[in-house]
């Protein structure tokens, strides 16, 4: 029988809200010195960024534009499949913008070394990557991104925008799933 609140699902607390924010200020700070007189557009990889995307975004202190796009290679399990499929694609062109692809956790690296090949394709002036947590253990594909919040062991991890079936993003801070709650499905 599953715990009945949501909390209980987690086995353990790997970065409070407060931590969250520290490092949103941290790389919001980096990002607006970087990008200081550039034409800056946040792009955002739905759905895991989104909470990251919204509170980093607050700390970038220089005009930008935000679009978002969405790609899957999970489905509802716990590792890549290895096929990325566009999902939404980006509202408008890419020319003469500086790129900031915003990714809630580098893990295989398969879907983000792809969407950085498409967006690529299209001609903008710079593509940077930036994700709230890296978990190099897992990399299949040689990808480094430019600004990381935090590394992270391989463990499964949810909230704050990471998921598992698409439940647990609602969590104001990021925790290991208890394995009893993956294994059943």
């Amino acid at each position: 029988m599953l715990p009945l609140s949501l909390s209980e699902h987690i086995a353990e607390v790997f970065f409070t809200a407060e931590e969250l924010d520290a490092i949103n200020r941290r790389l919001g700070e980096q990002i607006t010195k970087d990008y200081q007189g550039k034409n800056l557009c946040v792009v955002g990889v739905l759905k895991g960024s989104l909470m990251f995307m919204a509170d980093l975004i607050r700390y970038i202190d220089v005009p930008c534009e935000i679009d978002f796009l969405s790609v899957s290679s999970y489905g509802n399990g716990t590792t890549s499949s290895g096929e990325v499929r566009i999902i939404k694609d980006l509202d408008g062109p890419l020319q003469d913008k500086d790129l900031l692809v915003v990714e809630d956790i580098l893990d295989s690296g398969i879907t983000l070394s792809f969407l950085l090949e498409t967006l690529s394709a299209r001609h903008p002036r710079s593509i940077r990557l930036c994700t709230l947590l890296d978990k190099p253990a897992r990399r299949r594909v040689a990808i480094k991104p430019d600004y990381v919040g935090a590394e992270v062991e391989d463990q499964f991890i949810v909230g704050y925008g990471l998921d598992f079936a698409q439940k647990y993003r609602n969590l104001p801070y990021i925790g290991v799933l208890r394995p009893e709650i993956y294994e059943e499905i």
